[in-house]
Parts: C-alpha cells; sequence; structure tokens
C-alpha cells in the first residue's frame, strides 16, 4: 500500500504505518493538548499507541493462523480505522477461513483477560464505567480491546465477522454466491452504522461504515469476476494475434510497428522466438526522445517479465497481472504464445456473462 512507513519485521511480515495513521495521531494528540494541555495530550496518544499496538497483535493473530493453513502474508498495515493484511491467497476450505477470521478477535479477548487480572477487574465493575476519567491505563485499554473484539464480529463484511458469515454461508453454498451474499449483508450493515454515526455525531464511526460499504463492493465485484473466469484456461483468453519486437530491432522499426498497430503492449523475442522482454508504449516513446532514429530499442524494454503457462487457470493469470499489465505466456522451451491483458480477461468475461454456459474451443 502506497504511503506507507515500515516500522519492522516480524515472523516474516513487515509491518507499515501508513501516513494517514499518523495524521490521525497527531489529530488526537493536538485535540487532547486543547482540551487539557500536554499532560493530556501524552496520555491520549500513548493510549491510541497501545491499541494500534493491540490491533497488530490481532492481525497477527490472523496471519500466524492463515500460516498454518499454506496462506501467507508479506505486510501489515495500519490504518486509521485499523489493520490491514494482505493475505496471498483465500484458504481452500471454509472452515480454515472461519478460524483465521476469528483468531483476530480471541487474540483482543485474551489481551483484556491479561489486562483485567492484572487490574483486579475481573468482576466487570470497571468496564461499566470506563468514561471515568480517573481509571487507568491498563483498565481502558482491556475495555478496549474488548470492544475490538466484538466489533469486529459485526457481520459487516469485510471485517471479521463478515468473513466469518461469509465461511458459514460457504460450507452449504459455493463460494462466489456466498461472497456476494456476505458482501451485500456488510453494505447494509454499512448503511446502517453510517446512518447511526450521523445521527449521533460519531463521525470516526461514518468513516468506518464508508470503508465497509466500498470494501464490500469491491469484494462483490471480484466475486463476480472469479466467478465469471472460474475454469478457464490461459490457453482460452490469450492474445495470440500478437505483433512482436526483434532484439535486434531499431527505435525507428519500434515506431513502425506501434503506428501500425493498437497494441498498449510489445513482446521483445530473440531468433528462437522466445520472450527476452517487453515494451510499452511509454517505452517507445521514451526511446524516441534519445533522438537516434537507429538506435537499438531493446535497451528500453523490461527484463523482468511476468509469465505463465498456458495449461494454468485464468485466476492464477488474474492475480499476477494485479502487479503487471500484461503477462506473457510461454511455452516450455520459453517462445512465446500470446499475452495476457486486462482486456483479453475482460472480453472473457463479456462472452461469460452474455451465455455462462460458453464453453472456449481450446479449454474443452
Amino acid at each position: 500500500m502506497g504511503w506507507s512507513i515500515t516500522i519492522g519485521r516480524f515472523f516474516g511480515t513487515y509491518v507499515r504505518i501508513h501516513v494517514t495513521f499518523l495524521i490521525f495521531l497527531a489529530w488526537i494528540g493536538v485535540a487532547a493538548y486543547m482540551r487539557g494541555g500536554m499532560e493530556a495530550a501524552k496520555q491520549s496518544v500513548a493510549f491510541i499507541v497501545a491499541i494500534f499496538t493491540c490491533v497488530v497483535l490481532h492481525e497477527f493473530g490472523h496471519i500466524l493462523t492463515a500460516r498454518r493453513y499454506g496462506v501467507h502474508s508479506t505486510q501489515v498495515t495500519l490504518l486509521p480505522i485499523g489493520g490491514v493484511a494482505d493475505l496471498d491467497k483465500m484458504p481452500e476450505r471454509p472452515y480454515q477461513e472461519l478460524l483465521i477470521a476469528i483468531a483476530g478477535p480471541l487474540v483482543n479477548i485474551a489481551i483484556a483477560a491479561v489486562l483485567l487480572a492484572v487490574a483486579g477487574a475481573f468482576g466487570g465493575e470497571t468496564l461499566q464505567h470506563i468514561e471515568d476519567p480517573s481509571l487507568g491505563l491498563v483498565e481502558k485499554l482491556a475495555a478496549a480491546n474488548l470492544f475490538l473484539a466484538l466489533f469486529n464480529m459485526v457481520p459487516a463484511f469485510p471485517m471479521d465477522g463478515g468473513r466469518v458469515l461469509r465461511a458459514a454461508l460457504a460450507m452449504w453454498l459455493d463460494t462466489d454466491k456466498a461472497t456476494r451474499i456476505a458482501a451485500h449483508i456488510g453494505q447494509a450493515v454499512a448503511l446502517a452504522l453510517g446512518f447511526f454515526g450521523l445521527l449521533y455525531g460519531y463521525p470516526i464511526l461514518v468513516f468506518i461504515a464508508l470503508f465497509v460499504y466500498f470494501a464490500a463492493a469491491a469484494e462483490a465485484q471480484s466475486s463476480r469476476v472469479h466467478s465469471a473466469i472460474h475454469g478457464v484456461a490461459v490457453a482460452d483468453a490469450m492474445e495470440t494475434r500478437v505483433v512482436s519486437i526483434s532484439r535486434g530491432a531499431t527505435v525507428g522499426e519500434a515506431v513502425d510497428i506501434l503506428l501500425a498497430t493498437s497494441q498498449e503492449s510489445f513482446p521483445v523475442v530473440n531468433a528462437s522466438g522466445e520472450l527476452v522482454g517487453l515494451l510499452f508504449r511509454d517505452d517507445i516513446v521514451e526511446a524516441v526522445r534519445g533522438g537516434d532514429h537507429n538506435a537499438p530499442v531493446a535497451p528500453f524494454a523490461h527484463r523482468e517479465i511476468a509469465t505463465i503457462s498456458p495449461e494454468q487457470s485464468l485466476d492464477a493469470a488474474l492475480r499476477q497481472l494485479g502487479a503487471a499489465p500484461a503477462l506473457g505466456v510461454v511455452g516450455p522451451n520459453g517462445r512465446l504464445l500470446g499475452l495476457v491483458t486486462r482486456q483479453s480477461v475482460a472480453e472473457v468475461m463479456l462472452i461469460k456473462a452474455a451465455r455462462p454456459d460458453w464453453r472456449f474451443s481450446r479449454g474443452g
């Protein structure tokens, strides 16, 4: 996630802070200072930092549980509304997602139990008067962890409760349908949260509601995409009538090819037809700025090329396309067979939307 600062790496996962969290922290400090001076500002900032330390532990509850099922996370990012762990894939079975989802809230409950034991407040009287300013940091932090656990279990997808709901539905329905139902419920809950926040003057709740609503919409859209391309092989979706550029081509020759086609991406191949690079329109324009018509164009090509085999699923290709505008499809000998682009994936989706039972000729 952009605009983030890495603060450390734990258990193989980077912990990053988004700049909006730092702005939020500064806002809390200034607001507390204006109300009660420097001491109040220090206490407020320390409390928020302590809460978000618990949020990090919450996220690592998800991450370490997911790791047991072969799902890994390279980073977790702290935002003003909480933490976001970047899982590399979905767990294979619904019960695994359920266990991963509840692991975070269980961490908060465990933290609260330890803090309540330290404070000697298991009777619950402290929690009933949590707004009392005389209460210490430990008691307030225990209450905050219980609130985090309960709030995260609200069935608003993609919050933890929504993921538990999706996992439960997926035990009876297919995953895509379960996702769409959970996302629609999440959007309804988000609207209710936003209305409550506006009615009673809780702007942070309105902000959370907006995040949940649009995140649920994104998950629903992602589910529709997954449903549309499920079972389609890369060979069915790749562009095969692709104009390539020879590794020995000049800038002038590359310009001629650029003007003669509507392609956005141009594979660079050697004499054996092997994919050795990828040129984009901007790369060719940059080469033209050099001014030498007869200069080789190969130095302007991207040599780190994402590739995939034609037998793999379009799902796998779409995951790789998240970080690359085009994907080279290569055979066992490294020869270029075609390209997969977002446009080619979109065309498969259009065909599937028009005729869901359509079978592609190459995919069988």
